[in-house]
């Protein structure tokens, strides 16, 4: 037979499967932004984080979940917030890989004008504001620390605040890290000036999927899953 030696088998191609190597990803979750976005006036508050992540991200490797927050304290229309906070902390802190970093949580009284005033009569109100403050800007800071550190291949913000846009701007461009987009607000809220290399939308049955088992364990005994949740 023409191109075979006499004796000799024929030759076979050798086909070597080349393994690809996950990304090394960092998430950074903003957490009142996904609470009012997904979680608030659902029965899904009891959220795995680690478990969003492999659902989100099936095929990066997620070396770190940074979360960002602030103990909400004693509210007047809700006293058991603060201990529902606590236990669902609790449950997070039981994911290896992830770090809880605190702001603040402001609570106080202020004036302010009422949206529609009467012709006659008060034209404000007395009421209570709570602010959040600095977990965006916390966010921000670790973001680009850790790009500038190498920390990570890549880096996803599960976020919709818009005070984001320029340290996920310098994180891409001065810094080349990749970093992606996860809305957790509905699709039709989403910020426009909220860029990425790539996006995705935070979905209800996402979130469905990911919860934390009623009832867990950690160093210091058992704990459960808030009855209100």
């Amino acid at each position: 037979m023409e191109g075979l030696q006499a004796g000799r088998p024929p030759a076979v191609r050798q086909c070597r499967h080349v393994r690809s190597v996950p990304v090394a990803t960092n998430v950074y979750v903003d957490g009142f932004n996904l609470y009012y976005g997904a979680l608030r006036g659902t029965p899904y508050k009891w959220l795995d984080l680690s478990q969003l992540c492999r659902r989100l991200l099936p095929a990066d490797q997620v070396r770190r979940i940074r979360y960002f927050t602030a103990l909400v304290g004693a509210l007047p229309n809700d006293p058991g917030a603060l201990r529902r906070q606590s236990v669902y902390l609790r449950a997070l802190r039981t994911i290896p890989n992830l770090e809880i970093h605190l702001g603040l949580f402001r609570s106080h009284s202020v004036r302010m004008r009422l949206a529609n005033a009467p012709a006659t009569g008060p034209r404000t109100a007395q009421v209570i504001k709570t602010e959040e403050k600095g977990s965006d800007v916390n966010l921000a800071s670790l973001l680009l620390i850790d790009a500038f550190d190498r920390d990570c291949d890549a880096a996803v913000v599960l976020s919709n605040d818009a005070d984001l846009c320029l340290p996920i701007e310098l994180a891409r461009t001065r810094l080349g890290l990749k970093v992606g987009i996860v809305n957790p607000h509905p699709a039709r809220l989403r910020s426009q000036a909220l860029r990425g290399d790539f996006f995705k939308q935070l979905r209800v049955s996402a979130v469905a999927q990911c919860q934390f088992p009623a009832e867990m364990r950690d160093g210091a005994g058992v704990f459960r899953k808030p009855a209100e949740w």
